[in-house]
């Protein structure tokens, strides 16, 4: 069996930016032992797998180690290949997922996501999780992942985690934010639970930072980066519950899978 493969930087305009994603494209389903062999093999944060389905597609998402709930930067890739490598896709890609319809529009050279949006509450940390991270103290809020709200940006670009003492926490990840200078705000996110010590670009943490800055900031669009040596740019809009999760993307390279 020969599949194509194809790998995208997303929240980037350049290569070797944003965060990587494979997307391999499907007409009908492999078992799930084969796509998470495939995505073990990838070795990237996230593969993403689409079907089509009469007019949207099917679309699932997996680490190396687990199939997730919701993945930003690979519906991101996953549109780019759709609009961009294959033929005939709709202005507006609606996806079937895990976590109900997702849908993407194209607006000029950036892809538009709309998530649904998650409003953080205040909670004490695990015990042992802010020294794992390095810092002595910080006020901790929660979704599915911990957001953890540094004064400044300085402290999160030099965070040197503990990969191994993060691991087993009870939510997905961990994402250190802070307000930012040139941004409206920067982050981190940690996910040693789902097989990714750091991930460059995560857009489906910007479903809880987006709103956790727009109440602090007092505004409903807001400018993002997020990263540590490798780093990505996102547009965030919050629209009701939902919120519109913007950036660009670009192919790095094309392939085949042989099964």
């Amino acid at each position: 069996m020969k599949l194509d493969i194809y790998q995208v930087d997303a929240f980037s305009q350049h290569p070797f930016g944003g965060n990587p994603a494979a997307v391999c494209p499907l007409t009908e389903w492999l078992s799930d032992a084969q796509l998470q062999n495939i995505a073990a093999e990838n070795n990237l944060s996230e593969t993403a797998y689409f079907v089509p389905r009469d007019d949207f597609y099917e679309l699932r998402w997996f680490t190396p180690t687990v199939e997730v709930d919701l993945c930003g930067h690979a519906t991101l890739a996953a549109a780019w290949v759709l609009i961009n490598a294959l033929a005939d896709a709709p202005d507006v890609l609606r996806f079937a997922t895990r976590s109900g319809e997702l849908r993407v529009t194209r607006e000029g050279d950036e892809l538009a996501m709309d998530f649904p949006a998650k409003a953080p509450q205040a909670c004490e940390p695990p015990a042992g999780m802010l020294s794992a991270l390095g810092i002595e103290r910080a006020e901790v809020f929660g979704t599915d992942d911990y957001i953890v709200l540094l004064d400044d940006e300085a402290q999160v670009a030099a965070l040197t985690p503990d990969f191994a003492r993060l691991k087993g926490l009870p939510k997905r990840g961990i994402a250190v934010t802070a307000k930012s200078a040139r941004f409206d705000f920067i982050s981190r996110w940690f996910g040693p639970n789902v097989g990714v010590n750091e991930d460059p670009v995560t857009g489906s943490a910007h479903t809880s930072l987006a709103p956790f800055w727009a109440e602090r900031l007092g505004k409903t669009s807001l400018s993002a980066e997020q990263g540590g040596t490798r780093k990505g740019q996102l547009r965030c809009a919050l629209k009701g519950d939902r919120v519109i999760i913007s950036g660009k993307a670009v192919l790095y390279m094309q392939g085949s899978i042989y099964l």
